[in-house]
């Protein structure tokens, strides 16, 4: 009855089992966007499209774009996943099986390459870059996770955050990946020792404790009493992130996980690069998923 309290999210359960118990929850990308360049941040992908034929523009008469409507790290499989949910996609199913020769890689691979092609995006980004430009004024919006919002504020950008853009073909809210911060309790902590540590859990856990967090550096507590809090409709860019989490999908805990990212990463930037098709890289990332996984339980 008491883990009712909390977000499903910040229960972190492993073949059904409950492992970890989180404070806060969040680690998760959103759009960021300069209130100064974009007053009303798009809501799908068909409006992104339309605003960054507008906001991509060469601004000095060189004839070369040189502020971006938007800029992430699209080149890391982690800024990508977001447009695989939005396209009905996932990086495994429930038995933590990879799920990555489908259409919605394809076609999420297919979006990426679209936004570069009418240079909505710069056509080469990674996150240094992606920082600098939306900094300088020289990028409108930029995916990126809360991690990154008080160095924007401390460059004397005014930011709104707000849900990465739904994907207008399969009307799909993109699924950026959630994380939960918390605590595990020792399976060999019995008796009153263990009772001694599900009362700190519980304090811990204290909808006002959470908060302090919130306050100090705008985390989202796991304590869903704890979010009814007037702090959430005093700070816009704190509302903004929670909306976004709505949406998201609990990062897997599975071993496998770790073989995905390694099968993802060379196949889907070998699409950036051009070495490679979307269909290509999709059934690539599968088969070497599958390959890693099956020498990690032969080990």
């Amino acid at each position: 009855s008491e883990l009712a309290n909390f977000d499903p999210l910040a229960l972190v359960r492993y073949k059904g089992k409950l492992y970890m118990l989180a404070d806060r929850v969040g680690n998760h990308l959103t759009l960021v966007y300069n209130k100064k360049l974009v007053p009303h941040p798009p809501r799908t992908t068909q409006e992104l499209l339309e605003m960054g034929r507008r906001l991509s523009k060469d601004t000095d008469g060189d004839g070369r774009i040189d502020q971006y409507a938007l800029a992430w790290n699209f080149i890391e499989p982690f800024f990508f996943i977001p447009f695989m949910g939005g396209y009905g996609g996932w990086v495994m199913d429930d038995d933590a099986r990879p799920t990555l020769n489908t259409a919605a890689t394809i076609n999420a691979s297919k979006f990426i390459g679209q936004l570069r092609e009418q240079k909505i995006v710069p056509f080469e980004c990674d996150l240094n870059i992606a920082n600098e430009l939306f900094k300088s004024g020289k990028a409108a919006m930029v995916i990126n996770g809360p991690w990154s919002w008080g160095g924007y504020l401390d460059a004397g950008v005014d930011i709104g955050v707000t849900r990465i853009p739904l994907v207008s073909e399969t009307r799909l809210w993109p699924t950026p990946m959630i994380s939960a911060t918390g605590f595990c309790l020792n399976v060999n902590a019995t008796g009153e020792r263990r009772e001694r540590v599900l009362k700190l859990l519980r304090f811990l856990t204290e909808p006002e404790n959470e908060l302090e967090y919130t306050r100090a550096i705008r985390a989202i507590p796991s304590r869903l009493e704890a979010r009814r809090d007037s702090i959430f409709f005093k700070d816009p860019i704190l509302l903004g992130s929670q909306d976004q989490i709505t949406v998201g999908r609990a990062m897997p805990i599975a071993p496998e996980m770790r073989a995905i990212w390694d099968a993802m990463r060379p196949a889907y930037q070998s699409i950036i690069n051009g070495h490679l098709t979307p269909e290509q890289a999709a059934k690539k990332m599968q088969d070497d998923a599958n390959k890693l996984i099956a020498e990690m339980f032969a080990q």
